[in-house]
């Protein structure tokens, strides 16, 4: 049992820490730089719509609609798991939350 232990604990990984990452979350992960902030949505305004700009990848320099929930500023890098999938459009000029 304890020499179990002993040869798991030795076992070396050089893998880069993106390739852990990615591994991690399930494939590659993408910055994107937020350009624009839409409007705040959710049931109390709790979630920002944000445009954001792909830096890398096969959608590089393609503008996407996401969500983010927490404090966000114009010139941030998002890290997305995925780039295919955008946010619904906001439906109104009414801002829920803490901006009406």
């Amino acid at each position: 049992m304890g020499e179990a232990k002993r040869k798991a604990k030795d076992i070396q990984y050089d893998e880069p820490k993106a390739k852990k990452e990615a591994r991690k979350f399930g494939g590659p992960i993408t910055p994107a730089v937020v350009q624009e902030i839409v409007g705040r949505t959710g049931f109390r305004g709790e979630v920002t719509q944000v445009k954001a700009k792909i830096l890398q990848g096969n959608n590089k320099g393609r503008v996407v609609r996401r969500n983010i929930k927490g404090p966000i500023r114009i010139h941030d890098i998002l890290m997305l798991r995925e780039t295919e999938i955008e946010a619904r459009r906001l439906r109104s000029k009414v801002m829920k939350g803490a901006f009406t």
